[in-house]
């Protein structure tokens, strides 16, 4: 096992008497008087405000956090009072997540990072877990925002097992992947404008992030831009991603009448507009919802414009929710599709369109159905026609969990416009 190292300071920027250690710390004050920064040389650790694991948690990576409020990301004590070292894994993750304490109500097993427990699973709150592979950060919001529970291998019957009395559920989740790596990687990001798309590369070691400036700039050389912490930028980045989708609704055909344009989320759109006959997508690609909170006919919209509501394929003139298709950039689509619920009967794997699932695959129901890479759309009948359902990544062990009213799959296709 690979150990980190921390080092904790009494006073703002590395100030005062210090104290290191890279294993778990129940009471940091046996040795500190008080604790207002820290420096991660190494590895991935959690930092708690009361002893024995207890409190507000915040996971801290390779960086330096010079004051308490950008160590925990709240305002709150000079101390931190406890930490816990989260030991390198690079195996399966599985964990079960029950709606009520002790094991009860609803379960479902997770794999992998879910954003939203509700959304993905129906699931408005989650009491009790079982861990049984992995490393795992719970969030107490909706993706990835908010307070923070870690949690690894264990039976946790509540909250209170998790280490945090205060808070009442966790509504999203995330494996933790890259604890402890040691050897510094290249990776591209891209971001597309308005105008063009720019791809960046940047090196990263453990929690820290080097801005490297694009090839097509002239520019092969790193950056003079400061390091910064990959917590920061993928918050940076988030924000950014954030304020490039937008989509303008318009009352009228062909852009006419009152218009609404949005660049977010939003559950009730009835006080905008009366209904909506066209629709300009500059950037994103998003879904639209016949009725208020992503229920009712879903349409999806890739940039572009749509001067009548039919070339979205709508029913009608309603639209009273949208929502902005995100984390699916890439190249590789795939999925599963079971004849049975709960991923049972025959299985096909697929990683293409498919605009007849009874030519393919010779049957006409899909019971149940586990996304693994890429968005998807799903289309009542061949030929990508009829009601229309988006399926992002994760399980779906009933059809109703792609809120579709029977199992009838005429279609699919990948969603790769964004």
């Amino acid at each position: 096992m690979t150990m980190g190292k921390i080092i904790f300071y009494e006073d703002k920027n590395f100030q005062g008497r210090s104290y290191e250690t890279s294993n778990d710390c129940a009471e940091v004050t046996s040795y500190l008087s008080r604790c207002n920064s820290c420096r991660v040389e190494s590895g991935c650790f959690m930092v708690y405000e009361r002893p024995n694991f207890m409190g507000h948690q915040m996971m801290v990576r390779r960086g330096e956090y010079p004051d308490n409020q950008r160590l925990m990301g709240m305002t709150m004590s000079d101390c931190i009072r406890s930490c816990r070292n989260i030991p390198s894994y690079r195996g399966q993750f599985r964990m079960r997540m029950y709606e009520r304490e002790n094991f009860g109500g609803q379960m479902h097993e997770l794999m992998d990072d879910c954003d939203s427990i509700q959304d993905r699973y129906r699931m408005s709150d989650c009491q009790s877990c079982n861990v049984m592979e992995g490393h795992w950060l719970m969030y107490e919001q909706p993706h990835f925002r908010g307070r923070q529970m870690y949690v690894r291998p264990g039976e946790y019957r509540n909250l209170r097992e998790m280490g945090n009395s205060s808070m009442n559920r966790f509504m999203s989740v995330r494996r933790i992947t890259d604890s402890c790596e040691s050897r510094t990687r290249l990776m591209e990001v891209y971001l597309f404008t308005e105008l063009f798309p720019i791809s960046l590369r940047f090196l990263y070691s453990p929690g820290l992030a080097y801005i490297c400036l694009p090839l097509k700039w002239g520019c092969s050389y790193m950056s003079q831009w400061p390091s910064i912490t990959l917590q920061d930028w993928q918050s940076d980045m988030r924000r950014l991603c954030c304020k490039m989708v937008k989509i303008t609704f318009y009352e009228e055909n062909n852009f006419q009448g009152r218009c609404y344009e949005c660049s977010t989320d939003c559950a009730d759109l009835h006080s905008y507009f009366s209904r909506c006959n066209s629709a300009r997508v500059e950037s994103g690609a998003w879904v639209l919802y016949e009725k208020p909170n992503y229920k009712g006919y879903q349409y999806i919209l890739s940039p572009g414009e749509y001067t009548d509501n039919q070339q979205w394929m709508g029913f009608n003139d309603s639209v009273k929710s949208c929502r902005a298709i995100k984390n699916v950039y890439g190249n590789v689509w795939k999925l599963r599709l079971y004849e049975r619920p709960d991923f049972g009967g025959r299985m096909v794997e697929w990683a293409e369109d498919c605009p007849s699932v009874y030519e393919a695959f010779k049957f006409r129901e899909v019971y149940s159905c586990m996304v693994t890479h890429g968005a998807w759309a799903f289309y009542e009948l061949p030929n990508y026609r009829g009601r229309q359902y988006f399926l992002e990544r994760g399980e779906y062990p009933r059809h109703t969990d792609w809120s579709a009213a029977s199992a009838a799959v005429g279609s699919f296709r990948r969603i790769t416009e964004f």
